[in-house]
């Protein structure tokens, strides 16, 4: 009985995985489409929402950008140590810090991909207010910033929890 819940909770896993990789990749091919066919991607779509296309070699929001490819494939090579160290703390954790670790490892996992596959990975989310724009971010940047949100909020209420209980 044991080993058929467990393969339930993995391909559960896997499902959320899958689903965060493609959502991510469906909405990146659907931008580089409008580029190819338009040229550029500079879509207005509210006063505080636009779809513009740039391209990021660096980490997170366009952090540590270099056009040194010594350095890009270095970065490249600790993302992936990053990424699997997140595949052994999923492995090893449960309840909702899992799926946190989920959300980051399948965040994670599209941006690896477009680092591979592009040598860069397209950034297009556009949050601005006046001529004040945030990071320009995607999907994959979601699920990751999303994720480790959770984790902090998680660590800061679960363990004041845990501590009150020892007291």
């Amino acid at each position: 009985m044991m080993p058929k819940i467990k393969f339930k909770k993995i391909l559960l896993n896997l499902i959320i995985i899958l689903i965060i990789f493609f959502a991510d990749r469906i909405s990146k091919v659907y931008i580089l489409e409008l580029a190819e066919f338009g040229g550029n991607v500079d879509v207005y779509i509210t006063p505080y929402l636009s779809l513009y296309l740039i391209w990021n070699k660096g980490i997170a929001f366009g952090l540590l950008s270099f056009d040194a490819s010594s350095i890009y494939n270095t970065i490249t090579f600790i993302i992936i140590g990053i990424v699997l160290i997140i595949s052994v703390m999923i492995i090893k954790s449960n309840g909702f810090k899992k799926y946190c670790l989920i959300s980051i490892f399948a965040g994670s996992l599209g941006n690896l991909f477009d680092r591979i596959y592009y040598t860069a990975v397209p950034d297009f989310i556009d949050i601005h207010m006046g001529d004040f724009h945030w990071f320009i971010f995607n999907v994959a940047d979601i699920f990751i910033s999303l994720g480790v949100l959770c984790l902090i909020l998680a660590e800061v209420f679960f363990n004041k929890e845990k501590k009150n209980e020892i007291k």
